[in-house]
């Protein structure tokens, strides 16, 4: 028999079902435990998720089932819901927009819980008070290990992005993707919308150029053997990446975690650096959220030549 209830949440009134089902089998982990997770992470997650138009990737049937990913907000929402309408021309839908979810209180978060909307996939840039869209104020480099390379890798690429971003008074701040690969993140200001893809870019060629047995800067598959990919790509206005502390649709409930740069430049092993839903309670207690400066100052991008 199914499990259901009813919860009120910041004076929002929410019917949670299906509380039961095992959403991550391998690991037993039901959807009650991803939507506890949620709440409990919510004051710290909703800080990566406010004003930034939200990607959902759906698990209605648990990890192992089939995902769909959704830009549009899901049929049945609460008329609370807050969304922006946004331009999609290159989503294969035929429509030329879509009416995004905005995550920006603990109800909508635990709404979005309750449909397995598992992970969360938000953009580098946020919309203002009317709805248009901001030039991006983060700037990302997604380190992607290929065959026979692994987040070991990745550390390693990442600390020479980190001197390279140093060296121009950029400070970087790295996390899990919750999967297999690094990310890294800056806090940025920029007059146009292409000048953090056009930064990225040059930075990620010089040091495929610089170092071509540990780093390559382009999508070749064939060439990515032992190395690592430096994806400047993810800067594209169209692209999103995974949000801190999102929950990733693996074999376990890993998330997307914020890390040291201690454990970035002493990870030996990629168990070293997988944290799942039950790890973060004790990271934040311990660490606070180690992404709260991306909040902070914004430093001007400086031009950087290819």
């Amino acid at each position: 028999m199914a499990v259901d209830t009813t919860v009120d949440l910041a004076g929002r009134r929410l019917k949670l079902t299906n509380l039961d089902k095992v959403l991550y089998p391998s690991d037993g982990f039901t959807k009650s435990e991803v939507v506890r997770y949620y709440a409990e992470t919510a004051s710290v997650l909703l800080t990566h998720l406010r004003d930034r138009p939200v990607t959902l990737r759906r698990y209605p049937n648990g990890v192992d089932g089939e995902s769909f990913f959704e830009k549009n907000v899901p049929r049945g929402a609460p008329d609370w819901v807050r969304t922006t309408r946004q331009p999609t021309p290159s989503s294969g839908t035929g429509r030329e927009t879509a009416d995004f979810v905005l995550a920006d209180d603990i109800a909508t978060l635990v709404w979005l819980a309750n449909l397995a909307a598992l992970e969360l996939h938000v953009p580098q840039w946020t919309v203002g008070p009317r709805g248009g869209r901001c030039c991006p104020d983060l700037l990302v480099f997604d380190l992607d290990p290929g065959e026979k390379a692994s987040i070991v890798e990745c550390c390693r690429v990442a600390t020479l992005i980190r001197d390279e971003l140093g060296e121009d008074g950029l400070t970087s701040l790295p996390k899990t993707s919750g999967s297999k690969g690094l990310r890294l993140y800056v806090a940025v200001k920029v007059s146009h919308p292409d000048d953090t893809s056009a930064y990225a870019r040059a930075l990620a060629g010089r040091l495929a150029r610089r170092y071509p047995d540990r780093v390559v800067a382009t999508m070749a598959k064939d060439e990515r053997r032992g190395r690592v990919l430096i994806d400047w790509s993810q800067n594209n206005l169209a692209k999103t990446t995974i949000a801190p502390y999102s929950l990733r649709a693996r074999s376990r409930p890993t998330v997307s975690t914020p890390v040291t740069w201690h454990e970035v430049e002493t990870c030996r092993t990629p168990d070293d650096l997988v944290f799942t839903a039950r790890d973060i309670p004790g990271r934040l207690k311990e660490h606070g959220d180690l992404f709260e400066p991306l909040h902070g100052d914004h430093h001007r991008l400086p031009a950087l030549a290819d």
